[in-house]
């Protein structure tokens, strides 16, 4: 064999070596971010799920009557604000679960206010006082989401 055989054989094999080694990083990269799209959705998912409880459980507390209906009414949409604040937890962590807790306290007490059913301006109120657990939510989902 000859030396420039030999140099051939070598650096054939050193393009194929780094041809692998190329499309194995470029696979693993690709499936790196594929994961990450999937993971940002599933995020968005829950977020948007949160979100549409919370927005059902705000109506649910400006129909407030004292009947069994709206009381059971109630109870199905904080339920549903709590399952939904509690997966923000298990996705996001404790930052932004914590501050879905507070919104959905604040939701809990809106719900359990006394106030004249008659009187159409009190009805709604309450909402005053859901701003400011709302905005701090949205602000730290949106930092969380980048």
């Amino acid at each position: 064999m000859s030396v420039t055989s030999l140099i051939g054989v070598g650096l054939g094999g050193g393009l194929s070596y780094l041809g692998q080694f190329t499309a194995q990083r470029q696979a693993v990269r690709h499936q790196a971010n594929e994961l990450a799209d999937r993971r940002r959705t599933e995020r968005l998912a829950v977020l948007r799920e949160f979100i549409e409880a919370v927005q059902r459980a705000e109506r649910t507390a400006g129909e407030k009557e004292d009947t069994d209906a709206w009381w059971a009414r109630s109870e199905d949409a904080m339920d549903a604000v709590w399952i939904r604040r509690s997966m923000i937890k298990l996705m996001f962590g404790p930052s932004l679960g914590d501050l879905a807790q507070e919104n959905a306290r604040a939701l809990n007490a809106a719900m359990n206010r006394d106030f004249d059913q008659d009187d159409a301006t009190a009805r709604w109120a309450f909402t005053e006082q859901l701003e400011g657990p709302r905005n701090a939510f949205l602000r730290a989902a949106r930092a969380e989401l980048g």
